[in-house]
């Protein structure tokens, strides 16, 4: 797959991905009853909090829905997250980190994610394929279009219906970070130069996929973000969105 980039009409740069090639969901078009709904987010900007007090929430209303998370979510998708996330492993190439994140998300998808889109259960996961464009991609500088590639390679254009993004700059969210957890990943112990660029990649990301991004501001106090993505995966959920 080749593809490009192309001068925008403000001057900047961006990654051109024919709509045919982003994996637009193409799954759930055919035999996957369930939503696959992703929430997005720079690290402090409370993902985990959010997504599991929403999924709770619709779960005791009757909605048929399931949380899960990357890296991780599934037995040998775990063992590859203790590898990526062990501050220990400080000799981690980035092009491994990458690679790494991707066979992750490869076995999570088939052990998790299809089998309960497939008996209509909407999934809720902690992050997908975008931490890895803004990540990899921005942070460690690989490049959104290397990312996206080793990604496609693994979800086989497998891609969210939609995805909450908790929108929090990068100095808020370390502090939080920094405030509030006992003991740091590899991750979280970046410099802010690092977290900078990890922000705006996903800025990036979101001007990529517009159609699919909702958009929360979670610099807020946690009870207001939880009752405004709660109330927007509802609406997905329900067919309102």
């Amino acid at each position: 797959m080749t593809l490009h980039l192309q001068q925008c009409a403000h001057g900047g740069v961006h990654l051109c991905i024919p709509a045919k090639k982003r994996g637009v969901s193409c799954y759930n078009k055919r035999m996957a009853k369930g939503k696959f709904i992703t929430f997005e987010g720079p690290d402090g900007s409370g993902k985990t909090t959010v997504s599991t007090a929403v999924t709770k929430r619709l779960e005791s209303e009757g909605y048929a829905v399931r949380y899960t998370r990357e890296p991780g979510g599934s037995v040998i998708a775990e063992q590859i997250r203790n590898i990526i996330l062990d501050p220990a492993n400080t000799a981690e190439d980035a092009r491994t980190e990458a690679l790494l994140y991707a066979a992750s998300r490869r076995q999570h998808l088939v052990d998790v994610v299809l089998p309960d889109l497939y008996k209509g259960i909407s999934v809720i996961s902690d992050r997908f394929i975008d931490s890895s464009l803004a990540y990899q991609g921005c942070g460690r500088g690989l490049g959104i279009e290397a990312v996206y590639a080793i990604n496609q390679f693994a979800i086989e254009g497998h891609m969210p219906d939609k995805t909450i993004f908790l929108n929090v700059p990068a100095e808020l969210g370390l502090a939080r970070i920094q405030k509030n957890r006992t003991s740091l990943d590899r991750l979280d112990q970046e410099a802010l130069s690092f977290h900078k660029a990890v922000y705006d990649g996903y800025q990036k990301v979101i001007r990529m996929y517009a159609d699919r991004m909702i958009i929360i501001d979670a610099s807020r106090d946690v009870d207001t973000v939880i009752e405004d993505a709660y109330r927007a995966v509802k609406d997905i959920l329900d067919g309102c969105r």
